[in-house]
């Protein structure tokens, strides 16, 4: 989607180059891979940037679909079986959530993930290499 990816230790899942051509096949080539060695390290940047948080969860007060996302938000996942944790929801601008049937626990966090970028994609014009979205960005 050509966004930057952002994987900030610990991780849940063994990083090294090799495990993500592994995860990533044939797109770890072409993706902007930003790793941070930890969470205030990530923080720096992202305040340094002047960028918003916007955190997906379960126990986001807002529908993804009726959030309006501005073109330099950084879209978080928390961990897939725990979520995020606290002090990840305290310096989140918004929590976001998709809506689900009422049995389901929660949502893969990739494909959660899709449908959220690709809305914020939708909203802000900004799909890759200048596509052209149905309807009117939200927002603008």
């Amino acid at each position: 989607m050509n966004v930057p990816v952002h994987v900030i230790e610990p991780c849940g899942f063994p990083f090294s180059k090799r495990a993500l051509q592994r995860y990533a096949m044939d797109y770890a080539d072409i993706v902007d891979l930003r790793h941070h060695a930890d969470w205030d390290t990530f923080e720096a940047l992202r305040h340094k940037n002047a960028q918003r948080l916007i955190l997906l969860t379960t126990g986001g007060a807002t529908d993804y679909s009726d959030f309006v996302f501005e073109k330099n938000d950084i879209l978080l996942v928390g961990s897939e079986s725990t979520g995020a944790p606290d002090f990840v929801h305290d310096a989140a601008h918004a929590r976001v959530t998709v809506p689900m049937a009422k049995e389901a626990r929660s949502l893969n966090v990739a494909i959660s993930m899709a449908m959220v970028l690709g809305e914020a994609m939708r909203q802000t014009a900004t799909w890759p290499h200048g596509q052209k979205t149905r309807g009117t960005p939200l927002g603008y």
